[in-house]
């Protein structure tokens, strides 16, 4: 197994990766293909999937800031679910990584939510129950609610507070 960058919509396997992420995102968590275009420009960003004997197995999107890690965006395939896959790459990503690393989920107001919010902590991940939403991604929508979870140890309402501030305009600066 091996992983790679994408660098632009035009790569290698980035159909296949754009497919997964449509479905296995809602709308108001996704980026548009013209906002995704934008956001590989910056440096900051890394699109990066992981291959096995060419079958396309999962992405992991993600920001590198000064303090942390950002997973923007994380999913296998259905029929690559439950295999370890996921694991894998999460725990490559973790073992690669010498900042504190932060991602969000979505509030556990269902079974699966609860179970994606299960599965983060048995790699380690902790769930901050600070109040924390990203902007609207789309036009006439509301701020989405959402959780942050980070590796290896809670975080501060202070530190969410200063990711809002210097590193959402960054993300979300596109919209």
């Amino acid at each position: 197994m091996r992983f790679i960058r994408l660098k632009n919509i035009s790569d290698n396997y980035f159909q296949k990766a754009w497919a997964l992420y449509e479905d296995a995102f809602p709308l108001e968590e996704r980026r548009l293909l013209d906002e995704q275009s934008y956001i590989f420009q910056n440096d900051r960003y890394h699109f990066d999937i992981l291959i096995d004997k060419d079958q396309f197995l999962g992405f992991i999107l993600w920001w590198d800031f000064k303090t942390y890690r950002y997973i923007d965006h994380f999913a296998t395939p259905v029929k690559q679910r439950n295999k370890g896959i996921g694991k894998f790459i999460l725990n490559n990503f973790i073992e690669r990584n010498d900042k504190s690393i932060i991602l969000e989920v979505e509030l556990p107001t269902s079974r699966i939510n609860e179970r994606r919010i299960k599965f983060y902590q048995r790699l380690g991940f902790q769930l901050n129950q600070h109040h924390y939403e990203i902007p609207p991604l789309k036009e006439n929508q509301s701020p989405l609610q959402l959780l942050i979870m980070s590796y290896p140890s809670l975080i501060t309402n202070k530190d969410v507070e200063h990711f809002v501030e210097k590193y959402h305009p960054v993300i979300f600066k596109n919209k």
